[in-house]
């Protein structure tokens, strides 16, 4: 190979992942290794942050014996990682408790304080969106007043992605995707102290890491990591970011007023655009290049939801495949019917204000695990169609197929179902990993193999599978995404 190989890391909330591809875009070799998440209290979701490093060193080792590649032939590697939560280190870049995880709700009453009037409309003009429960005005807000002794041996606030390159580099820093969770100008790509000091948080100032550009080369690989990962001392790490970015870029959906959505832990939905529009319904963050902002409409309401429908109901599929095809095979195409349950995927956490929780309907005595799954699939694609209804404020969202990533892509009857339900067009590429292209794409642009993000996805991307809306499932399927809509306003106003 001309540039040598790069190596992407997709560390999720489940699972890490890492892959070595050529230039072109061509994986050649994938290692994937667990990672534990637990609950000590309701609300609460946590991680061992030593676990994630063994885990992400694992991950990378492993992806390089099965491509059967020495390290010293990686040019460079890059990371995204699941975005928002909280990984605090000390003066030592020692971790001073567990993670705190994006599906964490425990900070929610903090975000009470923050989204409403004036504060609200300050936060929204500075940052791009008002605080959530895992975002790091809240978190931090909570630690201070819930763990003061671990805010007062903090002294590095980092990201999921940003405490994986500190283990690989011995290097703090973070980007300009991660950076505009709550705290950051987003516009300037530069810390707020106004948004500190209206979240209360002007004594966290000293967390927050410097901010690199994603594709920026941030560090290089320590003697101690190379031990364990089996890269060569001295090789490129580039900044990297939130996951969702570099997904979007491993699908080629980066270009201005491309579409995505990710069909993975949470529910994502984005539309790029030059412009960071504030708004209630979206997020707008900073991209991978100065000149872009990701709109993204999101909730913690993604396949993660269908996880759990399979557990308690105790579905026998034994892979998650295999459920998805056992509850939506064998119904002469229909994939859900007028009759079935609906189900509301907030089990984790919801978009809405007020807020509301998980929720089935329409149960009967004859209907089974199958019928709940069928559910639960449909429940998180109507949540898909929620957020992208929300984007198109921002402008138009069917000018192009939307281009999707996530585990939930791995179903051709769960993506067309979501173009049924939806109205629109998918396209689905040859990305098995996104995330881990996406981030080994953009270690590419750092190290020089491409010249940007455009021609990195023009070099990389192929569409393999193209779906459109059934037009005799229209009515059927906006009758019921209307119900399943005024259930959850029923539910708001039952618990205001």
């Amino acid at each position: 190979m001309k540039h040598g190989y790069l190596v992407g890391v997709d560390a999720g909330h489940t699972v890490i992942k890492a892959a070595v591809f050529d230039e072109h875009g061509t994986e050649i070799g994938r290692g994937a290794r667990p990672t534990a998440t637990f609950s000590l209290h309701p609300r609460w979701q946590e991680r061992d942050m030593e676990v994630v490093w063994t885990s992400a060193a694992g991950a990378i080792a492993d992806a390089l014996i099965d491509a059967d590649i020495d390290g010293s032939q990686v040019v460079s590697i890059g990371i995204g990682a699941h975005g928002d939560g909280l990984y605090l280190v000390d003066a030592q870049f020692r971790p001073v408790r567990a993670a705190i995880l994006a599906t964490d709700t425990r900070a929610a009453s903090y975000c009470d304080r923050w989204n409403t009037g004036e504060v609200a409309d300050r936060l929204m003009a500075i940052t791009g969106q008002v605080p959530a429960p895992y975002t790091p005005p809240a978190t931090l807000s909570w630690l201070r007043d819930h763990e003061p002794e671990v805010f007062g041996r903090a002294a590095h606030m980092l990201f999921c992605k940003d405490w994986l390159r500190l283990r690989l580099t011995g290097e703090i820093a973070t980007d300009p995707t991660e950076a505009a969770a709550g705290l950051c100008d987003v516009r300037a790509r530069e810390w707020s102290p106004e948004a500190a000091e209206i979240c209360g948080l002007a004594d966290a100032s000293h967390l927050l890491p410097p901010i690199r550009a994603s594709g920026d080369v941030a560090g290089y690989v320590t003697k101690a990591a190379a031990e364990v990962t089996g890269l060569r001392a001295g090789t490129p790490v580039i900044t990297g970011s939130h996951d969702v970015h570099v997904a979007a870029l491993g699908i080629g959906a980066l270009t201005p007023a491309s579409v995505s959505a990710i069909m993975g832990t949470f529910n994502i939905n984005q539309l790029v655009g030059h412009e960071a529009l504030p708004s209630w319904q979206w997020q707008a963050r900073g991209s991978l290049t100065a000149d872009r902002f990701l709109l993204m409409s999101t909730s913690p309401a993604g396949a993660t939801a269908v996880d759990w429908v399979r557990q308690v109901t105790a579905h026998t599929a034994d892979t998650v495949g295999g459920a998805v095809s056992a509850a939506l095979a064998d119904r002469d195409g229909a994939t859900v019917a007028d009759d079935d349950p609906l189900f509301l995927p907030f089990v984790y956490g919801t978009m809405l204000t007020p807020a509301i929780r998980g929720a089935f309907t329409g149960l009967g005595s004859w209907h089974g695990p199958d019928d709940m799954l069928r559910a639960g699939l449909e429940g998180v694609v109507f949540t898909h169609r929620y957020h992208l209804e929300a984007l198109t404020a921002a402008g138009p969202i069917d000018t192009r197929p939307v281009r999707l990533a996530g585990g939930g892509t791995r179903s051709a009857e769960w993506t067309q179902l979501f173009a049924d339900a939806t109205g629109l067009s998918i396209e689905v590429t040859d990305a098995v990993e996104s995330g881990a292209r996406g981030a080994a794409m953009l270690a590419g642009v750092g190290a020089g193999v491409f010249s940007d993000v455009d021609q990195a996805a023009l070099a990389c991307v192929t569409v393999v599978r193209a779906q459109h809306p059934r037009p005799e499932r229209k009515a059927l399927l906006d009758n019921r995404y209307h119900r399943w809509t005024g259930i959850a306003t029923a539910l708001q106003s039952a618990s205001a």
